[in-house]
């Protein structure tokens, strides 16, 4: 058996990321941006006017809107992007008691979708407030939501999403 060189890896790797399930990652994502600008606005422009200001810096209007896109992505990722490994979850693994399909309980995987997008969630939020000193709050989103979308995406594929191993027949 012969070790792959550098070059065999990269390019191994480019073809997994620009594989169908990074595709769906981004357009989930995409849908996910949409929410997020738009609860960002009107967080920062209506519901939360009175506390941030005009010229203030939108916290609870982005905590809003990183909340609520969130629980999008999760929703759209879970029937979509993962709904392979989601519908072949081993009950071994998860625990009986999950669900009497298979699956891992809903909340349980909302958990765990919520702490592995942490770090990307965490990095958005820094990275929309310092760039928001220089530009429009608004772009500043925007880029530090590509940014963190790499991190998201190998977070849930290799966790929350992960390939389980399959158990085999049943005796």
């Amino acid at each position: 058996m012969s070790a792959l060189s550098g070059r065999d890896r990269l390019l191994a790797l480019l073809r997994w990321v620009m594989g169908l399930r990074y595709v769906k990652f981004g357009l989930v994502g995409a849908s996910g941006t949409v929410v997020n600008i738009v609860m960002l606005y009107l967080g920062h422009e209506y519901l939360f006017a009175s506390i941030e200001g005009a010229g203030g810096k939108p916290f609870a209007s982005l905590a809003l809107a990183i909340a609520v896109a969130t629980v999008n992505n999760f929703t759209w990722n879970r029937l979509w992007t993962w709904a392979d490994r989601v519908a072949h979850t081993d009950t071994a693994t998860e625990g009986a008691a999950d669900s009497a399909l298979g699956r891992p309980s809903l909340l349980k995987q909302l958990a765990k979708y919520a702490l592995a997008s942490w770090f990307g969630i965490g990095l958005q939020y820094a990275l929309t407030l310092l760039l928001a000193h220089s530009m429009h709050y608004m772009l500043a989103n925007i880029i530090a939501i590509v940014l963190a979308s790499v991190s998201n995406f190998l977070a849930n594929d290799r966790w929350t999403f992960r390939q389980r191993p399959d158990p085999g027949p049943t005796p």
